[in-house]
């Protein structure tokens, strides 16, 4: 199906495009902020896989005027108001340092990402490059988080999340898994909303980043092996009001004035980019 007969479907991708959000997931972060309130107050954030930039959007309008936002992304990102965008590797020790150059040395309040990996429809092979994103984006998020600060990341909920979840609660006080209305019911994917972050004697994510070491490794050096018994499963949060839109339904127009809306944010370098330009070139001819 064409992208007008998805318009049609999903609420929510037709509300994105008219309050100009560059995707549907600003509705996730609005809503797990609903029940979570971690935006109130910040004055430090950092947006990690951020492109194409509907999170930091969310950030810019809901965060106190006098917070910085930091957004970062491998891919490039438009530019959005009272956002600084940074083209970078997430794993990479350089990218602390420029973070936190912004902050004029002080420490993120909260570090959000809502990066996936590319699914391929295998879902252990699926779960287990979430699993890796999630500990890269956590690595760098212990770098630059202050002590009591909060992390916020997309998860995808397989048989071994109950393991994640016992790390995170060895880093942070309060670990509970969400899942937002505007989520689709038929994913797996969920948000851990990990609160006051209190690192444990000898973890170090400076050394964990600069040695290029697996986050699951480091955890089992630094920590401690972890036991089949101190597994655990988080609390589990459903966000967003029942008025709000379901993700999984279909609404009808029943206005009968239904317009498609053109993209909020067109794409700074489409992968059919270089294909575009052959063919304007000449050197691809249409048969």
């Amino acid at each position: 199906m064409g992208k007008s007969s998805k318009d049609k479907r999903d609420k929510y991708y037709r509300k994105a495009k008219e309050e100009g959000y560059r995707a549907r997931s600003a509705y996730k972060l609005l809503q797990l902020n609903e029940e979570f309130k971690f935006l109130d107050g910040i004055t430090n954030v950092v947006d990690l896989c951020a492109a194409p930039g509907s999170w930091s959007q969310v950030l810019s309008k809901c965060a106190p005027k006098d917070s910085k936002i930091v957004s970062v992304d491998l891919q490039p990102i438009s530019p959005i108001d009272n956002v600084i965008t940074i083209q970078a590797d997430i794993t990479h020790p350089n990218t602390v340092t420029k973070i936190l150059d912004h902050f004029d040395g002080v420490k993120a309040d909260i570090v959000i990402s809502d990066g996936a990996p590319d699914v391929t429809g295998l879902h252990d092979l699926d779960e287990y490059l979430q699993a890796q994103l999630v500990y890269s984006a956590l690595q760098l998020a212990t770098a630059v988080l202050k002590t009591g600060g909060t992390f916020v990341a997309k998860i995808f909920r397989g048989r071994d999340i109950d393991l994640m979840y016992a790390q995170l609660g060895r880093l942070f006080a309060d670990v509970t898994c969400a899942k937002p209305r505007s989520s689709r019911g038929s994913s797996l994917e969920s948000f851990i909303v990990c609160r006051n972050y209190t690192p444990r004697p000898g973890w170090d994510p400076i050394e964990l980043i600069n040695q290029r070491m697996s986050t699951t490794a480091y955890f089992a050096n630094v920590l401690g092996p972890m036991n089949i018994s101190e597994r655990v499963v988080a609390p589990f949060a459903s966000c967003g009001d029942l008025s709000a839109y379901d993700s999984d339904a279909s609404y009808p127009d029943i206005s009968g004035s239904y317009k498609p809306l053109a993209p909020t944010q067109t794409p700074i370098s489409p992968a059919y980019q270089n294909a575009l330009q052959m063919k304007r070139d000449g050197l691809i001819k249409r048969y």
